[in-house]
This record gives structure tokens, sequence and C-alpha cells, in this order.
């Protein structure tokens, strides 16, 4: 691939090439990423949607899930005459629209342990712990950055998981061991669809970090957000020297 940018790229990113931690090379470098988004619904939307009007060349979408009514909340990427439809493919059109320049696959299909994804950033845009276990694993396995967002109720959280990229960088299951008890599904205890966009955002934003080498991304770093108080707070994560993934008796 050209490493020039073409005229329609520099007038599109403009905006981006003005920033000093991005500019032109960023741009470039946004261009040439692929990244894997698992889960198509209310974060995988927003974060999707801002990695391809970001320029980033490549976007993988997982999810065998059709658009219900009840999604339409808060999964803004849909619309009621989409209902019924393949929630990847309704994104996909979204995401060529935004921008002609992506290169969208669509894997309608269950994540399970057989996948294999193509991107260089994995992000966990799901809602269930079996899926952000096993994307854990494959990150670590595979040395990729995982990039995980949740949100529940009025709350919301994200993280860069990094564990073997980074010297003391926990993975996930370093700060989720195992499934809580008291895990519940949003469609069981309810989240305000405004929040999953700050969330899906926040991860877009993580995942442009990496690929241009801009910032701090959130790696070892927790951030919490209360859509009640209005209060964002960043916590410390730390390595598990026991974890059943990434210690050094599951290395050796």
């Amino acid at each position: 691939m050209s490493k020039r940018l073409t005229p329609e790229a520099l007038e599109r990113h403009k905006r981006h090439i003005l920033l000093k931690e991005i500019g032109g090379p960023g741009v470039a470098k946004l261009r040439d990423a692929k990244v894997s988004i698992i889960g198509a619904g209310a974060l995988g939307g927003p974060c999707a949607l801002y990695l391809a009007a970001a320029g980033v060349g490549q976007i993988e979408l997982w999810d065998d899930d059709s658009v219900d009514r009840s999604n339409l909340q808060r999964q803004v990427q849909f619309g009621e005459v989409d209902i019924g439809r393949a929630k990847v493919e309704v994104l996909a059109e979204r995401l060529e629209a935004i921008n002609p320049g992506v290169r969208v696959l669509r894997c309608r299909d269950r994540f399970g342990p057989e996948a294999q994804p193509t991107g260089s950033i994995l992000i966990d845009a799901t809602d269930n712990f079996p899926t952000r276990f096993l994307l854990n694993r494959m990150a670590y396995r595979s040395q990729l950055y995982l990039v995980s967002g949740a949100a529940s109720r009025w709350s919301g959280q994200v993280s860069v998981y990094a564990s073997g990229l980074h010297d003391d960088a926990p993975c996930y299951q370093c700060f989720v061991p195992e499934e809580p008890p008291e895990a519940e599904a949003c469609d069981e205890v309810g989240v305000v669809g405004a929040l999953t966009g700050m969330i899906g955002t926040a991860m877009a934003l993580e995942t442009v970090k990496l690929i241009a080498g801009a910032g701090q991304p959130l790696i070892g770093r927790l951030q919490i957000f209360d859509g009640l108080s209005g209060q964002n707070r960043v916590v410390k994560l730390r390595p598990n020297p026991d974890c059943q993934v990434c210690s050094a008796a599951e290395r050796n």
C-alpha cells in the first residue's frame, strides 16, 4: 500500500493531521491498521463508527445477532427499518457510508474458540464473561492488545490489556479472575443508552491512541464513569501472580 496520503485523505483527516500527536504519520498508521471488533451492539457500534471515521483501514466485525426493536434505545447505528437484519450487515453498511475507503469484514458467527480474528488489536464489545475470557486468552497468547469496555445500569468502564507486551501490565483475568456470582446482563438490569455511547467512544479513543502511538493508553489502568454522579476516575490495575492466564506458573 502506498505510504502517501491521497488529496481526498488529506482533506478528510485534516483535523487529525493538525494534531501533533497524530499528524500525517499517524493518519497513515490508522489507514494501514487492522482491528477486530467482537460485538456489533451498544458498545461495538459507536466504537466502529468512530474508527471508520478516523480512517482505520480494515475493521472486522463479529456478531451473530439480528436487530431487535429493544436494541434501538442504545444501539444508535440501527433504525426501525433495520429490525430483523443481521447486525454486522447493517453496521458494515454504516461504516462504508461514513468512509468508503474502509475495508469491512463481516463475520456473522458467534465468537468461539475456533475463531481466528485478523486484527492486530482485539476490541471486546461483548456482554458476557465466557467470551471476554476467551478474548483475553487469545490476546495474551497472540501478543495482541485487548481494548475492553463494559456498561450496566448507570456505570461503565474501559481499559487496555497488554500482558506480555508491556512490563507489569495485567491481563483481563488479573482483574476479573472468574465470572462474578452476581453478574447480570443489561437485558436483566437495564442500561442507560447514552452511557453505552460514551464507553464505546472511549474504546475507539484508546484504539486510536494505540495505533497512532499517541498519549498514554489505559494500559494497567481502569477508567470508571458513574453516570448518576458524573464522576470519572481511573484506578491502577496490577498483575495477579496467581493469574490462570498470564502468571509465571502458567507461562512455565
